[in-house]
């Protein structure tokens, strides 16, 4: 019998998580399954699991909570020789890869999608020696929006990322970036850095209308100015799908990219505090098959 390991962080989805077991369970067995449950009690558990799943010949991992929990799930797979089938129920505040893959963002609907046939090979990313699924982000506001607690996500939401990325839009701080990719080099200062492999950052869904989740290719944004002005253009550029075009904005793709800078800084990584400067991010292509929807 094939075998599925469900991995869910009960603190996801205001705490919603443990209530949608039973029917995960069923729509599994359903399939064929035999289930195992692991539920994650500290950072880097949800990594663990997975890489226990791996090792052991699982052929699923259903994810159950946030991007945060995605993330280290994700971590799990990676270097693996062999990788399960990766099913995801969101339940985090924002979901940005479910956004980005087309995953119902109802939990009761994602699971029901568990009993599709259909998978996509999606891309991965390397930073450093970890991957991401999503979004890397570096400069002030990453910083700060990195500090949002988990008491403020289950009461604001997204707002609460919005909530101290102001706070530091008040400060205008910008750090000096050294950021080189494909053989060119930008350097000068910005208060915020984008790596995005999907066209879903926190919760805008069209921050780059043209990134797929498995086009092999890093999307990259350097903010110039944050002003109170430019930040209004450049929200009003971003709600209209054409940020790339904003003056105060560079844009390019890459599979490839060092950011350097002198200052010291942390990057946010998958909506979670990563690893400070300088970093080399890179893309392992279609390295994750996941389930999705059937067409």
């Amino acid at each position: 019998m094939e075998q599925a390991m469900i991995i869910i962080n009960p603190t996801s989805g205001k705490e919603e998580g443990p209530a949608h077991i039973t029917m995960v369970e069923e729509i599994l067995r359903a399939k064929g399954y035999e289930i195992t449950i692991n539920e994650t009690q500290k950072a880097g558990d949800a990594t663990s699991f997975c890489i226990a799943a791996c090792e052991e010949g699982y052929e699923l991992v259903v994810s159950i909570g946030g991007d945060g929990t995605l993330h280290e799930v994700i971590n799990g797979l990676g270097g693996q020789l062999h990788r399960p089938k990766l099913g995801i129920i969101p339940l985090g505040t924002v979901n940005d890869f479910a956004r980005a893959i087309g995953l119902p963002l109802v939990p009761e609907e994602a699971i029901k999608a568990l009993a599709s046939s259909s998978t996509r090979a999606v891309d991965a990313g390397r930073l450093n020696d970890r991957l991401f699924i999503n979004v890397v982000a570096a400069g002030a506001i990453a910083e700060s929006v990195s500090s949002v607690t988990s008491e403020d996500k289950s009461k604001l939401g997204a707002l609460a990322y919005f909530k101290e990325g102001i706070k530091e839009l008040t400060g205008n701080t910008a750090h000096h970036l050294t950021i080189t990719h494909d053989g060119e080099i930008w350097e000068g200062d910005s208060p915020l850095f984008i790596a995005a492999l999907t066209n879903s950052v926190g919760g805008f869904e069209r921050l780059a209308p043209g990134a797929a989740v498995d086009d092999g290719l890093i999307h990259c944004f350097i903010i110039k100015d944050l002003t109170i002005l430019s930040t209004l253009t450049a929200s009003i550029s971003l709600l209209l799908g054409n940020l790339s075009n904003h003056k105060d904005v560079i844009y390019f793709t890459a599979r490839s990219v060092t950011v350097q800078s002198s200052d010291s800084m942390r990057t946010n990584v998958d909506g979670e505090e990563g690893p400070a400067l300088p970093i080399r991010l890179s893309v392992l292509p279609h390295y994750i098959e996941v389930i999705v929807p059937e067409p």
